[in-house]
């Protein structure tokens, strides 16, 4: 089992812990456990997962303190991350994602169902290891090639301004981080703060009207900016 994918299972409750372990290493998988919130940095940076699947309510840290932690890690920010947890509110299904994990699945869970969740996230994280090695920043169906400065969307090329395409590439290159105009409006057009700041919401409705399908991918954040997401 050397070579298999490894994904990393963190739940308070060694009774989950002990079913995931025996259904991922089912499927195939290299699977470790951990039951302590404290250890898990640690243990995390040792293993190095390919997955990470955590509960979020936990005692001591729990969960989106937990997933705040690896994405500032570099050795561990690009990790995909699924929340398995009892709350399944949409708020909390929000706050889950926006703290930067990849899916998210309530208890009590489907095994079938979670399995076809991390075969979905892994290949998707896969699909963007490999674009990136090319030079590449793929979301879904669009890719941004940095090298060639193309857009190209379900693998048709679409036009798109020098400031167009460097809007687009920070929001991805920053998927799941909210970025504020002002912050857009320096990195992208390299202004002081005092310019217009609907220079950006004019540039991000042209961004989204060339996305087609996947205008979703930019989100706005009301009164703050825009970010980038998987949909």
């Amino acid at each position: 089992m050397s070579n298999a994918v490894k994904i990393l299972v963190i739940d308070d409750e060694p009774d989950v812990t002990e079913l995931l372990k025996y259904k991922l290493e089912y499927e195939g998988y290299n699977c470790e456990v951990v039951n302590d919130s404290l250890s898990f940095v640690t243990i995390a940076r040792a293993f190095k997962p390919n997955l990470i699947i955590m509960d979020i309510m936990m005692p001591e840290l729990d969960g989106l303190q937990l997933c705040k932690l690896v994405r500032a890690d570099p050795s561990t920010q690009s990790i995909p991350i699924i929340f398995l947890t009892a709350k399944g509110e949409t708020e909390d299904r929000i706050k889950g994602l926006e703290s930067g994990a990849d899916d998210y699945v309530s208890k009590p869970f489907n095994t079938k169902e979670l399995m076809l969740r991390v075969g979905k996230v892994l290949g998707r994280g896969e699909a963007r290891n490999q674009a990136e090695s090319k030079g590449q920043i793929q979301m879904g169906g669009v890719i941004i090639d940095q090298n060639s400065h193309k857009l190209t969307i379900d693998g048709q090329e679409v036009p798109l301004t020098a400031t167009e395409f460097r809007l687009l590439k920070l929001l991805m290159e920053q998927k799941n981080e909210v970025q504020t105009r002002e912050n857009l409006l320096i990195n992208v057009w390299n202004y002081d703060t005092d310019i217009e700041t609907r220079t950006v919401d004019t540039h991000v409705r042209r961004v989204r009207e060339k996305l087609g399908p996947y205008t979703d991918l930019i989100e706005t954040i009301r009164g703050v900016g825009y970010k980038a997401v998987d949909i």
